[in-house]
C-alpha cells in the first residue's frame, strides 16, 4: 500500500517477536506460579491483567506493524512515535501490571536486591536512560542503524530503551517502593529534571536547521528537515506526561503538609489545654490551702 509516497509493508522482526513472546511468557509464568503457591496472600487483580495487555498491545502495534518499516526506512517522525509511545505509555502500563509480590523472589536474594536497588536509584536510572537514548541517536551511530543490514540493531535499540525506561519509571510508579523512600518534593524534582536532557535534544533537532538523520522522506509528503523537526516536537510529549505526573505529586505533598500542620496544631492545642488545666488545678489547690489556713 502506498499513501502519498509512504510505503506500508508488513515486516515481522524475529527479534522483537521473540522478545515480546518472552515478556508475555515470563509475566504469565511468574504470575501463575507465585499466585498458585499462596493464592490468598498473592491475589491477581483483573486491572493488572488489563494493564499488561495494554502495554503489550502498544509494543506490538509499533514494532510488528507497517509503522515499524516506515520508522526504519522513511520517516524519523514515525521512529519517534515508536519511541515516545513505548517509553511513555507501554512501560508504565507494564509496571502497573506488576503486583507488589511479583518481584519478591528477587528481593529475597541479597545480590539481586542490591543490584536492583542500585539500578533503580533515581540518579543512576536517569543517567542510564538519558545516556542510552542519546547514544543511540548520535548521528554516526544512528546512520549505522539505518543501513539495510541494521534491522536487528534497530530493534535492539528499541528494546534497550524499553529496559532502561523500565528502570527510569521505577522510582515513581514501580512496585516494591521500599527500595527507595523519596519524599514528594524529591519525586517532583526527579520527574522534572529527568526529562530535561530529552527536551534539550528535542530543541536541537527542531532548531538546528540541518538534517541530521538521512531518511528517504517522500518529497510529496514533507521535506526531510520538516520530518526531523516534527519528530523533535513529538519528543516534547514525555515532558507533558512528566507535568501530568508532577501535578498529583504536588497536591499530595500539599495535603501531606496540611495534615502535618493540622496534627501539629492539635498537639500544640492539647499542650495548651493541659497547661491551662494544670494551672486551674494549681489555683484550686492554692485556694483550698488558703481557706484551710484561714479557718485554722
Amino acid at each position: 500500500m502506498n499513501i502519498d509516497g509512504i510505503i506500508l509493508s508488513w515486516h515481522w522482526s524475529p527479534f522483537s517477536l521473540a522478545a515480546l513472546g518472552l515478556l508475555c511468557l515470563g509475566y504469565g509464568l511468574a504470575l501463575g506460579l507465585m499466585h498458585g503457591r499462596r493464592p490468598e496472600e498473592r491475589p491477581i487483580k483483573r486491572r493488572q491483567i488489563a494493564w499488561f495487555c495494554s502495554g503489550v498491545l502498544i509494543v506490538a502495534l509499533f514494532l510488528l506493524t507497517p509503522i515499524d518499516a516506515v520508522a526504519r526506512t522513511q520517516l524519523f517522525l514515525a521512529h519517534m512515535f515508536q519511541v515516545v509511545f513505548i517509553i511513555t505509555f507501554a512501560v508504565p502500563c507494564i509496571l502497573f501490571a506488576c503486583p507488589d509480590w511479583l518481584f519478591s523472589p528477587l528481593f529475597d536474594w541479597p545480590v539481586t536486591r542490591a543490584l536492583l536497588k542500585m539500578l533503580t536509584q533515581p540518579v543512576v536510572a536517569s543517567l542510564l536512560f538519558n545516556g542510552v537514548f542519546i547514544f543511540w541517536h548520535l548521528p554516526p551511530v544512528y546512520d549505522q542503524i539505518l543501513l539495510p543490514q541494521g534491522a536487528y540493531l534497530y530493534h535492539l535499540m528499541l528494546w534497550s530503551l524499553f529496559l532502561v525506561s523500565f528502570l527510569n519509571w521505577w522510582p515513581l510508579i514501580g512496585p516494591n517502593r521500599q527500595l527507595h523512600h523519596m519524599s514528594y518534593p524529591a519525586q517532583i524534582a526527579f520527574a522534572f529534571l529527568d526529562g530535561e536532557p530529552l527536551q534539550l535534544y528535542a530543541f536541537i533537532i527542531v532548531f538546528t536547521g540541518v538534517v541530521l538523520y538521512p531518511y528517504h522522506v517522500p518529497a510529496q509528503f514533507l521535506s526531510a528537515y520538516a520530518d526531523q523537526a516534527s519528530a523533535g516536537a513529538l519528543l516534547l510529549v514525555p515532558g507533558i506526561v512528566d507535568f501530568a505526573v508532577m501535578s498529583p505529586l504536588f497536591f499530595r505533598w500539599l495535603r501531606e503538609h496540611e495534615e502535618k500542620a493540622r496534627l501539629n496544631d492539635e498537639r500544640i492545642q492539647a499542650i495548651l489545654e493541659a497547661r491551662a488545666h494544670a494551672e486551674e488545678e494549681e489555683e484550686e489547690e492554692e485556694g483550698e490551702f488558703a481557706r484551710g489556713v484561714f479557718f485554722e
